[in-house]
């Protein structure tokens, strides 16, 4: 008899295999593909790849890339917060960027990316929403997409420096009668600060910045913290335990991370 596994299963399996191996390699101080526990893989960023879209940037660590896009819109404030412009982050996770993604509406894993990815921004207070007010119960509406083009590791922090980059790239589109003028913009969006994540996950003993792929399949334990230039501003855990002594450890690490990309970022 042939059994014929999926993409998925064999993943499965291979991370089984392998974990003993990537264990001893750990406890020589490397990692699978050479880099230290704290080293990010080369992070590269364009922006304006979309040219109807009001910013975009396409973001790669490693071979993971995903695509940011910012478009705005009319919208109603929520009625909490009236004087308030809208922002919402959405993602997907394209079928042709891993063997693990499948068609149809959003998985629970995009729609925990679009959740990590909206809390650094949201949290940094890094947009002035104030200002998106138009008039009595009409706001502009401030639209992230995120679309995960390859998966290799890590698409959070990938989809984080996109959105950040994207940002960076938008232009306020002019109003005229309530209405958007598309195509015509009156300056740049202001960014206060740059908001960035850094996901590291635990393996043994082991903290590793920036997992692969390989070392996302056998991990126990992911934390992803947001900094901005002057403070923490996120915090998402997976499961497993995390100790004080870690958690302090993990938020230096992000300090330090942060400010390097937020380097490339202004470059």
């Amino acid at each position: 008899m042939v059994i014929i596994m999926g993409e998925e299963t064999k993943d499965i399996i291979m991370s089984t295999i392998r974990r003993d191996v990537m264990k001893g390699t750990l406890q020589s101080g490397v990692r699978f593909d050479g880099r230290a526990f704290d080293e990010y893989r080369k992070i590269e960023i364009q922006k304006s790849v979309i040219k109807t879209a009001e910013g975009s940037a396409v973001a790669n660590i490693g071979n993971t890339k995903v695509l940011a896009a910012v478009k705005f819109d009319i919208m109603t404030p929520f009625p909490d917060r009236p004087g308030l412009g809208v922002f919402i982050t959405n993602a997907e996770h394209l079928p042709t960027a891993s063997s693990s993604f499948e068609p149809g509406p959003p998985r629970e894993e995009s729609i925990e990316m679009a959740r990590v990815v909206d809390r650094a921004i949201r949290s940094a207070e890094c947009i002035d929403l104030e200002s998106f007010f138009i008039e009595k119960d009409k706001v502009l509406g401030l639209f992230i997409d995120l679309y995960v083009l390859d998966h290799t590791g890590n698409y959070t922090d990938t989809a984080n420096i996109a959105a950040t980059a994207a940002l960076l790239d938008t232009k306020m589109p002019k109003l005229e009668d309530g209405a958007i003028i598309r195509g015509e913009y009156t300056g740049p969006l202001k960014v206060s600060s740059l908001p960035i994540s850094t996901t590291m996950v635990k393996v043994d003993d082991y903290w590793l910045v920036d997992p692969s792929r390989d070392e996302e399949l056998i991990q126990e334990t992911v934390l992803t913290i947001g900094t901005t230039e002057k403070h923490v501003c996120s915090m998402q855990k997976g499961r497993g335990a995390v100790t004080k002594d870690e958690l302090l450890n993990g938020i230096d690490i992000a300090f330090k991370s942060g400010n390097d990309i937020r380097k490339v970022l202004k470059g």
